[in-house]
């Protein structure tokens, strides 16, 4: 991989990320048109998801130290309640990352994972766009999410190895099916992701991953800083729109990019 590639496959992540149009998806496809080679390790894509969550937490540092803050009081209140949350959500990954990581590393050589892929999104999106309505009820669960919903979204989460199946997508998505409402989906779908995908990176770079990798350290690096510098730009303008916005146009989106990859890939 050239510097210049992992530039522009950092900017690729760091720009999807935060919509519901797969990250890992629009990488498998980056990579195809640039003709890089899939380097038979997710190194790269970890560091590039690793520098998307560190955008995450720059934006979200407030919120986040609201938690840690009501964590360590050492009693169960709001704060407590919502991480103990954000770690049941984390499950169904963990179980995922444990027993079938080999699996999924397989299916990023596939686009034609990434095109079906992409049209579950798709129709993952444009049902919940119906959901987001009967999520507009009250909702009496602490903090807006219960804990059965908490696991539910992990579900969505742990099947979003895939490429092209959208993490944010898929989780926001099951939520809204859920009945969660799309204020509280959006923040939860952010920040449920910082831990695992930051632990990846630590396990990585312990087992000597990153040393064995084959992409060269100046390429990580800069694909690490394109994907953190627009990761930044895309978290603070983005995470709105996922907000506001009809998933539907998204949907559309998925199933044109999905069919294409289909057709031509």
């Amino acid at each position: 991989m050239e510097w210049w590639e992992a530039i522009l496959l950092g900017l690729v992540q760091g720009l999807t990320e935060f919509l519901p149009v797969s990250s890992s998806g629009h990488l498998a496809i980056g990579r195809e048109l640039l003709g890089v080679e899939a380097s038979g390790d997710l190194v790269f894509e970890v560091a590039v998801h690793a520098a998307t969550v560190l955008s995450t937490i720059l934006v979200f540092r407030k919120e986040i130290w609201k938690l840690l803050q009501g964590l360590f009081r050492f009693r169960m209140n709001d704060e407590t309640d919502y991480i103990l949350k954000i770690l049941v959500s984390m499950i169904p990954v963990f179980v995922v990352g444990v027993f079938f990581k080999d699996s999924v590393e397989e299916l990023f050589a596939s686009l034609t994972v990434v095109g079906f892929a992409l049209i579950v999104t798709a129709l993952l999106l444009f049902f919940s766009d119906f959901a987001s309505r009967r999520a507009q009820t009250e909702n009496s669960a602490r903090n807006g999410i219960s804990w059965w919903q908490a696991l539910a979204v992990g579900v969505g989460q742990a099947l979003a190895v895939i490429p092209g199946l959208s993490r944010s997508g898929t989780t926001i998505s099951t939520g809204l099916l859920c009945g969660v409402k799309r204020e509280v989906m959006a923040q939860f779908s952010f920040l449920m992701v910082l831990v695992p995908i930051l632990g990846e990176a630590f396990l990585d770079v312990v087992g000597g991953d990153m040393a064995a990798s084959s992409i060269g350290a100046l390429p990580l690096a800069l694909g690490f800083l394109a994907a953190f510098a627009s990761g930044l730009f895309a978290c603070r303008v983005m995470i709105a729109l996922v907000r506001r916005a009809r998933l539907g146009w998204f949907a559309l989106y998925c199933a044109i990019v999905g069919a294409l990859v289909l057709i031509f890939g």
